[in-house]
């Protein structure tokens, strides 16, 4: 896997910073639009468990960039299977890079020392950074002493999660932006059955979709006892 995603897959419509609900995460969301739009942006670290956002923020942020005419890139680094410090140094050349999964390459000293190698380049070449991972930097055991502290000279955000009343705008709106549209019973149906966190949401949602548009049926809780029971 390259660090640029293909054409046809660069950027999807629904990761965008506006798509992004942002719950108690509004001055984030801020930062990101000001890093995507100019070279004088800050370069940002966020830290967020799985299913807090990082990976749309991240996909949102360099969508934003390539809106404002600036060339932007992103890289899984938990997706890498192989010689992850090659990718890695592969990686650059357009005026935002965003790092997701930073905390796959702890106790792989090449990468770790790839990295930091990048972002002493990023810094040379005027390129923003920004980096994605479980924890803050000091907590997801990089082994490099140097990039430990580059990351953490990064402006530091700590994802909060969405409460339960935001979770359940974001299942109402992404639906109603499908042409769906979720009534209170359905929503409690659904989180008292499956896991709430926006990632899961998304993903029931996708296939309800799917299953609605092929049997041309409303969404009803009949009609999702039917499907999810599956």
């Amino acid at each position: 896997m390259t660090g640029q995603l293909p054409l046809a897959l660069r950027w999807p419509a629904h990761q965008r910073l506006d798509a992004f609900v942002p719950g108690a995460n509004g001055v984030a969301i801020e930062l990101l639009r000001d890093a995507a739009a100019t070279h004088s942006g800050p370069w940002l670290y966020l830290a967020g468990a799985h299913g807090s956002g990082r990976t749309h923020l991240l996909i949102a942020s360099c969508a934003a960039a390539d809106a404002a005419g600036r060339s932007a890139q992103y890289l899984p680094l938990a997706n890498l299977r192989d010689d992850r410090a090659t990718a890695i140094r592969a990686f650059g050349g357009s005026a935002l890079l965003a790092i997701d999964d930073v905390d796959a390459i702890a106790g792989d000293d090449k990468a770790e020392h790839a990295l930091f190698d990048l972002y002493n380049r990023c810094r040379a070449e005027g390129a923003t950074l920004l980096f994605a991972a479980l924890a803050p930097p000091a907590q997801i055991g990089i082994g490099l002493p140097d990039l430990v502290s580059r990351l953490s000279a990064c402006t530091q955000i700590a994802l909060k999660p969405l409460d339960e009343a935001e979770r359940r705008e974001l299942l109402r709106e992404r639906a109603r932006s499908r042409g769906i549209e979720l009534d209170d019973a359905v929503i409690d149906w659904l989180f008292a059955r499956e896991k709430r966190d926006p990632a899961s949401l998304i993903a029931v949602l996708d296939r309800i979709d799917s299953a609605s548009l092929a049997a041309q049926r409303r969404v009803t809780v009949p009609f999702l006892r039917g499907l999810l029971s599956e």
